[in-house]
């Protein structure tokens, strides 16, 4: 077992793909933060699964797993996510890149429970860049997404800086345009929710999905083509995620038409 290893170093505020932690926990931390701090800068790595370098992966995995024998069957298991994604990389070049660089192994698949155990090693060294290095005490990330706050605008902007080129080290970069220095009151978005200091809305890009994805199920159970368990279920396994947000209302009206 690998993972244990990695847990006792992994930083308490990581929350994908971890005994304990996960998205409803991460939506609660996050709000924990906006109401103790005035701004923040949330960002999200751009094609972060399919950007992914092999030789840094293993590089980094190395150093935690000394044995030759596991270390050949992680490379193997890596190695085996070089194509998952080649067709969806759009190629980003580095300082010191030569045209070799479009060669480098990289990819992992998306969705695959190992993928995401990786990603969280990849992204431990930033992890303690943002802590240790710029200091950032509240800071959060899950997968790909990330938030650090602070009562200082101009601190988050220099930090932004830095943490691109702490990113360009491990060959990521974040989406540019959406990461910004906001006020928390104003709302961020956030796995799915928008959360403010006060309240926690569920994104309406998510709702109008949920909404017609309902429909569409709802249809499929008076057609025959599945059973009122099926349907049920997928009301149930939506109603327990809309509720970790102030969401009373959305789920009274997006339910009326099945209310008895």
């Amino acid at each position: 077992m690998i993972g244990p290893r990695f847990e006792r170093v992994f930083i308490p505020d990581s929350y994908a793909n971890r005994v304990g932690k996960g998205t409803h926990r991460a939506i609660e931390r996050l709000q924990y933060f906006a109401r103790r701090h005035r701004y923040v800068l949330r960002a999200d790595i751009r094609q972060h699964f399919a950007s992914v370098d092999h030789a840094i992966l293993l590089d980094g995995l190395r150093r935690k797993i000394p044995e030759a024998d596991l270390m050949a069957l992680i490379e193997i298991i890596v190695s085996g996510g070089s194509e998952a994604l080649r067709d969806e990389y759009q190629m980003r070049w580095f300082d010191g890149d030569d045209l070799l660089a479009v060669c480098r192994p990289r990819g992992l698949p998306i969705g695959n429970l190992t993928s995401q155990f990786w990603s969280n090693c990849y992204l431990h060294p930033f992890d303690l860049f943002v802590k240790r290095e710029l200091g950032c005490r509240a800071y959060l990330r899950y997968v790909d997404d990330f938030a650090l706050f602070s009562d200082c605008k101009t601190s988050l902007w220099q930090w932004k800086t830095a943490l691109q080129a702490r990113l360009a080290s491990l060959r990521l970069s974040i989406h540019e345009s959406s990461a910004q220095v906001l006020p928390t009151r104003c709302g961020i978005p956030w796995l799915g929710f928008v959360v403010s200091p006060d309240w926690r809305l569920p994104k309406a890009r998510k709702v109008r999905h949920s909404s017609r994805r309902l429909r569409s199920r709802y249809a499929a159970y008076c057609a025959g083509e599945i059973t009122f368990g099926e349907f049920d279920t997928y009301v149930q396994a939506w109603i327990n995620h809309v509720r970790h947000g102030d969401s009373w209302g959305l789920r009274r009206h997006v339910l009326a038409p099945w209310r008895l």
